[in-house]
């Protein structure tokens, strides 16, 4: 089965941390610190702009019913 990235249904804000997380395989909270640690101390990460990009463009997650 072919892997996607897609947002997740383990959301703090819209669920684009989680869903890179699952993707990779990785704890999401990892994902997490690792997005605000460089969107905080890097002035050179536009970290706020580039999460409402991947906000829009990532899809919904999957229903699992």
């Amino acid at each position: 089965m072919e892997k996607k990235l897609r947002k997740s249904q383990n959301k703090m804000i819209a669920g684009v941390c989680a869903g890179i997380g699952e993707y990779m395989d990785i704890d999401p909270t990892i994902v997490r610190v690792l997005y605000a640690t460089l969107a905080v101390f890097c002035a050179c990460f536009p970290g706020l702009i580039l999460y409402i990009i991947l906000c829009i463009i990532m899809p919904a997650p999957e229903v699992k019913y």
